[in-house]
């Protein structure tokens, strides 16, 4: 399998596009990227690729930017400088609705079309004055999650949660507790983003409730190191265990049986769909007439063919 690190080469936090001979024709488009994703996050790598395929494409410049940390309040402060840059459009993740939402509807008012995509809901891009969302909604994928999980016999459960500072992705374990039939209740954990916390707050989390017969993981970062403490007690294999999005170590727990199913949501067409809408949106006066669903699919061990041959670049 590639490496989810050497996606397309592409690692710095800022990515251009030049425009390219299929311009010829068309003025000159400029967009700017905008995700809530710290540096260290290569999941995002895949994002990268997608708007820099798109860009090719359809002959515009397009740009990645996000704060390195992972900072809302930064990520705020780049929204603002990118709308000050008067790009053509802005495509953002909207992590926070409280702390973005502002500057946001200002790049709106300034004439600037935005997409919502990734993080947020078609109910939120809409308040915000955005063209539309492009991405997986959180509760329904969470919701579809549950069902299938109690399906498969899953009654009691821990979620674990590495973004708890963005609320949009705790609505994955609301989701899933509703799905379940289940009160939430104290089922999601804080884990913060160290794997080695995260190890043993699952380790502890597990020792204490034995009667917990379900793990739901919100992506990579989550994934990880559940994978690691399960492996460590000795249970891997025998505690059902969804996720969501995938990863090099994901895709080889759904090999080996650890892991049930990863939900994709396809983050590749999160970055190339919205940079094609906005060029057709500025060239032709065109755009689809409704939000787009990126997600949920569900991954299982039978259907990994693509998924390990475009690891990393388009998966």
């Amino acid at each position: 399998m590639k490496s989810f690190v050497a996606s397309l080469a592409i690692a710095a936090s800022v990515v251009t596009v030049p425009v390219t001979a299929m311009a010829e024709g068309h003025e000159s488009l400029s967009y700017v990227l905008v995700s809530h994703a710290p540096d260290s996050d290569t999941w995002w790598n895949t994002i990268k690729n997608g708007i820099a395929l798109a860009g090719e494409q359809v002959g515009v410049e397009v740009e990645y930017r996000n704060p390195p940390t992972g900072d809302i309040a930064d990520m705020a402060r780049i929204i603002e400088q990118a709308a000050a840059s008067q790009p053509d459009g802005i495509i953002t993740t909207l992590a926070d609705y409280d702390v973005l939402k502002g500057p946001i509807m200002n790049a709106v008012d300034q004439g600037i079309d935005v997409i919502i995509m990734n993080t947020g809901t078609p109910d939120q891009a809409r308040e915000v004055g955005a063209l539309m969302y492009v991405g997986q909604p959180e509760y329904d994928a969470g919701f579809a999650a549950g069902l299938r999980a109690k399906s498969e016999g899953v009654s009691k459960f821990l979620c674990v949660n590495h973004a708890i500072q963005q609320p949009t992705v705790g609505e994955r374990c609301r989701g899933y507790a509703d799905g379940l039939g289940i009160e939430l209740g104290d089922a999601m954990m804080d884990s913060g983003t160290d794997p080695s916390e995260i190890k043993n707050k699952v380790m502890a989390y597990l020792s204490a409730n034995e009667d917990v017969d379900g793990i739901l993981t919100l992506g990579p970062v989550s994934a990880d190191p559940t994978i690691a403490a399960l492996n460590e007690m000795g249970i891997a294999g025998d505690i059902h265990f969804g996720t969501f999005d995938l990863g090099e170590e994901i895709v080889n727990a759904i090999k080996d049986g650890t892991i049930n199913w990863g939900i994709d949501q396809q983050p590749f067409l999160q970055a190339y769909l919205p940079v094609v809408v906005l060029a057709n949106w500025d060239r032709y006066g065109v755009l689809p007439g409704n939000n787009i669903n990126s997600g949920p699919g569900f991954v299982t061990a039978d259907g990994l063919t693509k998924v390990e041959a475009f690891a990393g670049e388009y998966r």
